[in-house]
Parts: structure tokens; sequence; C-alpha cells
């Protein structure tokens, strides 16, 4: 694998001259709808989705809720990886599964700690145990009591991989935007709360691999011992790109969803407070379910006080737009029912045109899009524009294996798809910013 800077000597002294289009900061990729239960985040986040790839997007849905609504929204069985929606071209759903995925982490590190405590604490290690001083094998056993040897797991730990798998779809260029369905708002700021939790947790299991020093290598052999610390070492980064992503204002967009009654609105108030804390750009609220105007007197009304509880939004949630959605007259399931909502919340979707961006949409609801990819034809190269939110230099990597190019990302690599074989060694790379730019010469 060849590092990015080594790509070229040229790589990073190249003058990278923008089009007009790419001037500026880029903006946000990464959309979330959050707010408490039954209150229409799905749908709302679903007609997003929809009308994104009506536009011409190529658009990921992602749902962290167990209990499947998206699929239950879109009218479609979702499956753990990106599942195509029928009726809307570009548009695909995931929803996670963090639970099935705890088996399969750090394996090897389940395999050191089981091996371990096999026969109880430190007996497991036989006469290897004496290689330790006291203080470390009381520091080890200590740390050892505190991690679940099974599964590795920890308080938050399906989540903390609900976190890494929403990244690893973030980072990968060949979607355009990633529109994020949260669970209810007590389980999003648990969410947002993991990655200081998984530094400590990831700190404290490199910390056990050091005390136990040549035993780990007597145990697996210094290549797997090097192995299990790499692994965590790429999860640990991982999960500060994650944190680097979510507060970045030019990367992500938080919109609460709520309805316009007294718990809804105190709830809102306390998740936007709490989200600023987290440093989580909140740039949107939607009162959903407003009751339409009607000559009654119940429901002018009622009316009457949810219009005042959007008022107090709109005066306490200081930078943020409050727009309302009125109550329909059925509910809302189906692609051709979300793509009335969308509609109404975005106007009429019609072709975003074909540059990084960023592009403005919206009416109700509006947001600034950043496409993934924009690829250029040119005499004698491919130009091909590759956005990454909040990546950083050392975390890229670039090789090519029979004329496939692959970009890594802390250890996680996907497939370039250019219109000629490559080799990495003759590819012009520079990084500006969140964008990569790569010139593949065409003979």
């Amino acid at each position: 694998m060849v590092l990015l800077h080594q790509v070229n000597v040229r790589i990073f002294h190249l003058r990278w001259i923008q089009r007009p289009s790419m001037l500026g900061r880029v903006m946000a990729r990464l959309l979330l709808f959050g707010g408490k239960g039954g209150v229409g985040k799905t749908t709302t986040s679903a007609a997003t989705a929809v009308w994104l790839a009506d536009s011409g997007l190529k658009v990921l849905i992602v749902s962290s809720d167990p209990a499947h609504s998206t699929s239950d929204s879109l009218g479609v069985d979702i499956g753990t990886e990106p599942t195509p929606i029928d009726g809307v071209e570009g548009l695909f759903g995931l929803e996670m599964d963090p639970e099935s995925k705890i088996s399969n982490l750090l394996p090897k590190l389940g395999k050191m700690v089981d091996g371990m405590n096999n026969k109880g604490g430190m007996g497991g290690l036989g006469g290897l145990s004496m290689m330790l001083d006291p203080n470390a094998k009381e520091e080890m056993e200590e740390m050892k009591s505190e991690i679940q040897t099974s599964e590795m797991i920890l308080p938050g730990l399906d989540e903390a991989l609900a976190f890494d798998e929403l990244l690893r779809h973030v980072e990968d260029p060949n979607w355009d935007v990633i529109v994020f369905d949260t669970a209810p708002t007590g389980h999003t700021l648990r969410f947002l709360s993991l990655p200081e939790i998984i530094e400590a947790w990831s700190g404290r299991l490199i910390r056990m691999m050091r005390i136990s020093g040549g035993i780990r290598s007597m145990l697996f052999g210094s290549k797997e011992s090097n192995e299990m610390k790499e692994e965590l070492e790429k999860f640990r980064r991982r999960v500060l790109h994650v944190r680097r992503v979510l507060s970045d204002e030019e990367l992500t967009s938080f919109t609460l969803v709520t309805i316009p009654e007294r718990m809804g609105v105190n709830e809102t108030l306390r998740a936007h407070k709490s989200l600023l804390e987290f440093n989580l750009p909140v740039h949107s609220c939607l009162v959903n379910r407003l009751t339409p105007e009607f000559d009654h007197p119940f429901l002018a009304k009622r009316r009457e006080a949810e219009l005042i509880r959007i008022s107090e939004l709109e005066d306490k949630l200081d930078s943020v737009e409050v727009a309302s959605l009125e109550l329909l007259d059925q509910e809302v399931v189906g692609v051709e029912n979300l793509r009335n909502i969308g509609q109404t919340l975005y106007g009429v979707p019609s072709k975003i045109e074909d540059s990084l961006g960023p592009h403005k949409v919206g009416e109700l609801l509006k947001h600034d899009i950043h496409r993934g990819m924009v690829k250029e034809s040119h005499e004698e190269f491919e130009r091909i524009y590759l956005h990454f939110p909040g990546i950083k230099r050392d975390e890229l990597s670039l090789r090519s294996n029979d004329g496939i190019l692959y970009i890594g990302l802390n250890g996680r690599e996907r497939e370039i798809t250019t219109s000629v074989p490559v080799k990495a060694s003759q590819v012009d790379a520079k990084l500006e910013g969140d964008v990569l730019r790569l010139d593949i010469p065409l003979e």
C-alpha cells in the first residue's frame, strides 16, 4: 500500500486550480433527523431521502431505530447492507443491527483475553504469569475484570458499532448524501457521548496489551500481537473521525422533529441544549402535525395553542430555522406519499447540477448539499473529485491492483471506478480540505 503523500513527489506541491462552483468551504453530506418517539422523524427523513434521490443524487438512508420503522415507511424490507428502494432510482436503505456485529468486533482481542482467563484469572497463563511483576499483574486483573471477555462488551458498545457503521458510509464518496434517521432522542444523546467512552475503553485495552509484554507474543506470536494493536488503533481513529464529522457544521446538519405540544417542545429544547454541548450543529426544527385551519371552535382553539408552542420554539432556539407541517388526513406510508411530503418540504424536485457543490435545496426545510464524487473527462487524463468529510491527510492511502484503484481511509478501502486501468504510482493526487482530486492518465 502506498501512503497518499508518497504517490507522486509533486502531490502536495502542485497548484490546484478549482472550478468556481467548488470554491469556498464544502457543505453537508450527512443529514440527521432526531426527536422523541412518534413525532414523525422517520417520515421526514424518508421523504427527504426520496426527494434528494429524485433530484439526481445517490442517497443512502440509514436507521439506527430497532423498530424498523424506516422499512415500514418506505414499504420495503431493508437489510443490514444498502438495499435498493423500488421506485426511487438512486435511493438505498440500510437498517443497522449493531448487536449482530458485536461478535465480530476485534475477534483476536477476544481470543487473547479468553486465553488469559482460562482456568481463572492469571492462572490460565500458568508459569508465564511469573514474567509479570506484582503491580502489573494486579493492574491487568483489574482491567480484565471490567471487560466481558466473551464478546468484549461494554455499556453502549452496540451504539459505538452503529457509529462506526455510519462512518463507513459517510466517508464513502460513492454516496452523495447520507440521511440518518436516528433512534429517539435519549438514545441519540447516548450515541453521541460514546467517542469518549470508546476512547477510554480502547486505551485501557492497549494498556493491558502493553503490560502483558512478552506474554502476548508467546501466546500468539508477534505478528498477531501487532495485528491486535493495529486493529484497536484503527477503531479508535475511526471513533475520533466520527466526532470530527458530527461536530463540523460544514459537513453535518441535524434537524429536530417535534410536535406542537408541551412535552414535545420541552424535550426539543432539552435535546437542542444537549446537542450543542456535544458541538453537534442543529440547523432546523420541523414541527409536525399542526392542526389545519378550519372554521370550527374546537379545532381553532387547538391550533391557537399549537401556534403558541411554535412561537416558543422560535424564541428559544437560537440560530435554528423553525418550520411547521400541518396534520394530514391520512398516514404517510409508501414512496408516493413520501414524495408528496418531500415536495411540501422542499418543492418540486429538479436535477441538481453535476458539481460537488454546495447546492442549496429546500423551501420549508433547507440544506446545503454536497456530492460525494464528480468525474471530468479531459483530453489526456480523467479527473475525479472525491469528498471525504473530516478526513486527515495521514488517514488516506492510495493503491492499485490489477488496474483497479483503491482509496483507503483508516484501514478501510473503497474501489474507485475509473474509465481506464490504473497504476497508483501514475496517479497525480492532491488533497485540499475535504476534497481529494485525482488525475488519471488515459494512456
